[in-house]
């Protein structure tokens, strides 16, 4: 099937003519996107994303498995750009511990903090809907302080970009020209919150985060905030109330096909093969997640339950053990800070928890030791 999805606008950049791509507005005419196509695929999502939500309920806390897939999703999302940052290195920063690779540990904790700033908007009924403002906020605090900090944080681009090769000429994509920007994400405000259409909630997001890229209307980080953006239409459009599931995994891991999918939508008008692309993540990610949270579940139960038994545990070792989950890698004076006890109590509780194995010390020092809860952070970095 074969449809226009855009026009092309000529103009000069760097002194070279180019051909720069702007999209119509969604959702997709000529002809349109037949909603009954992704019937099955959509159920399947929507059935796997039901499930997620359910086994959430599993859990002693559902904070816990907040903290880990929050911070799974920014690592994800942040490696698709070349970040280098770890799971390990994250926890460390956390704990207050050096990390080498501070910058891009920086990356993915600015990632965080403006997933929590769009989290806490939606949330409050004062705060801002999902619109270009919202975006703009998310986009400032991304790139605060990081490579990309000279590049207008917070500001739509004032000047053409491009994708792929040296220069505008050879390169791989032109998005539209920046004057075309604000009127483009304008029609995308209006289509998110517009009932114009019967297309299905998940079949809408995969529409918005493509036509989003191809806008590309940053000079840096619309990947990201693209991505964020998936998270947000999930908790607007009520598809899952919490966001547990990391679906930058699934992008990364098919991250040539996640391109060339999103490509033909600009050349050849295929919106179908990047929506069923879509949705088989959707439920793929899905499918993942709730088998990662049946295991961490299992592993801290089994842990809770031989400390539970042991003879030589007392209260605050008991407490610590259920500050672990949010707390994997920790010194001593961190677990007397939050169990609020003293010195001695912590060390004994920490110690008991050594002796069970549940816990193991990084440093082989006397002194200035640090302790992760390492069987767990090895399962949630599979």
């Amino acid at each position: 099937m074969s449809r226009a999805s855009g026009t092309y606008s000529i103009s000069t950049t760097l002194g070279e003519s180019v051909r720069a791509f702007v999209p119509n507005p969604l959702p997709p005419q000529d002809p349109a996107l037949a909603n009954t196509a992704f019937l099955d695929l959509n159920r399947q999502a929507e059935l796997a994303l039901a499930r997620l939500a359910g086994v959430s309920g599993l859990v002693p806390s559902v904070d816990w498995l907040l903290y880990s897939a929050i911070r799974k999703e920014a690592l994800l999302t942040s490696q698709i750009e070349g970040t280098q940052a770890t799971l390990t290195d994250l926890f460390d920063e956390e704990a207050g511990f050096e990390v080498s690779n501070t910058d891009d540990v920086e990356e993915v904790t600015n990632y965080l903090s403006a997933f929590r700033l769009v989290e806490d908007q939606l949330r409050d009924p004062k705060g801002l809907p999902i619109s270009v403002r919202l975006l703009c906020d998310a986009h400032r605090v991304l790139l605060n302080g990081v490579r990309g900090a000279g590049k207008q944080p917070g500001e739509l681009r004032r000047t053409q970009n491009w994708i792929g090769g040296t220069r505008p000429g050879n390169a791989v994509f032109v998005p539209p020209p920046p004057e075309r920007v604000p009127e483009l994400l304008a029609n995308l405000e209006h289509f998110i919150h517009g009932d114009t259409t019967d297309l299905q909630p998940l079949v809408k997001v995969a529409l918005v985060h493509a036509q989003f890229e191809t806008i590309h209307p940053f000079l840096d980080g619309n990947g990201r905030i693209g991505r964020l953006l998936i998270a947000a239409l999930f908790e607007y459009w009520g598809l899952l109330s919490e966001p547990l599931m990391y679906l930058s995994g699934y992008l990364k891991k098919h991250q040539a096909e996640y391109y060339r999918r999103l490509s033909s939508i600009r050349t050849e008008g295929d919106w179908e093969s990047w929506v069923s692309f879509f949705l088989e993540g959707v439920s793929i990610a899905a499918n993942e997640a709730e088998q990662n949270i049946i295991e961490v579940a299992s592993l801290v139960a089994g842990d809770r339950k031989r400390l539970l038994q042991s003879p030589k545990a007392g209260p605050s070792s008991y407490r610590l053990f259920e500050m672990l989950p949010m707390m994997p890698r920790f010194t001593i004076d961190r677990v007397a800070q939050n169990l609020g006890t003293t010195f001695p109590t912590a060390n004994a509780a920490v110690k008991s928890l050594e002796e069970l194995g549940i816990v193991v010390e990084m440093t082989g020092q006397k002194k200035y030791r640090t302790y992760s809860y390492q069987a767990y952070i090895e399962l949630l970095s599979h």
